[in-house]
């Protein structure tokens, strides 16, 4: 199963110069990386080629096929978005909202990761969705064992209409960079990541909006909507939530430097 907690190193510091191959290659996290790599191979040969790979510029999760996500092991194939650190606020936030047997949708999925964490909770209905056929070929992996459906479409589009006015928790990690920043982003992301999950339009809230917009007519009575965005994009991202009929609030970590809105359809 694709999707389990996170363990420890299967290969012995020392086997193969892990670290110092990865900081000759600009690798700030080398110790870390090296790690990583050995809890993954199989054998020294296997490593080897890894460190290669990601001395070559491969994302680290895309070299060893898995991402540690709130403490679970979840599966990340090639050119799919790998599940950002900062996004564990964004899980934690609406696990913390979310109560068992609840109604759960989780847009702009890319890996499922946020969804699989919800999964903790035992919900009555599962739901992803991601326009981008790798990654939802990717969620299903992950996802398929905890009970979940994915879909492949954009947005609302794919989910079953007997979704409507039901969802008690509907979380959207949708792209957010505005599109004169995404060559700024590292050569990681822009390179190795599919634009459609970087790029959020010309001040990266055209996702977001579209999200917001749609979200009354699917959220139950007291649902909250939880969306990912930056600390610059803070109040543009409320407003939008705002605008569509929701109460919204900003929460942010420092910590993480992680931003969400969470609105929510009182009545």
């Amino acid at each position: 199963m694709p999707l389990s907690p996170s363990t420890g190193s299967a290969l012995p510091a020392g086997s193969v110069p892990v670290a110092e191959s990865l900081r000759a290659a600009g690798c700030v996290f080398a110790e870390d990386e090296a790690r990583v790599l050995r809890s993954s191979a199989r054998d020294a040969a296997e490593l080897a080629a890894m460190v290669e790979r990601r001395a070559s510029g491969l994302p680290l999760e895309h070299v060893v096929g898995w991402a540690e996500f709130c403490g679970l092991r979840v599966a990340v194939d090639p050119t799919v978005f790998v599940p950002r650190r900062r996004t564990e606020f964004l899980a934690r936030q609406a696990l913390t909202h979310t109560p068992p047997g609840a109604v759960v949708v989780d847009l702009c999925c890319g890996t499922g990761a946020v969804a699989a964490v919800l999964a903790a909770r035992r919900p009555s209905r599962l739901h992803a969705a991601d326009l981008d056929p790798a990654a939802a070929r990717c969620a299903r992996r992950n996802l398929a064992p905890l009970g979940g459906e994915v879909h492949e479409g954009d947005l609302y589009a794919p989910l079953p209409a007997d979704l409507r006015g039901r969802v008690d928790t509907l979380v959207a990690n949708g792209p957010y960079v505005p599109t004169g920043d995404v060559a700024l982003l590292p050569p990681e992301a822009r390179e190795h990541e599919r634009r459609i999950a970087l790029d959020g339009g010309h001040d990266g809230l055209d996702v977001l909006r579209r999200v917001a917009g749609e979200a009354p007519d699917w959220l139950a009575p007291g649902g909250h909507l939880f969306v990912e965005t930056s600390e610059r994009q803070a109040a543009a991202a409320q407003a939008a939530v705002r605008s569509a009929g929701l109460h919204a609030r900003v929460v942010a970590n420092e910590d993480l430097y992680a931003t969400i809105v969470i609105g929510t359809r009182v009545s």
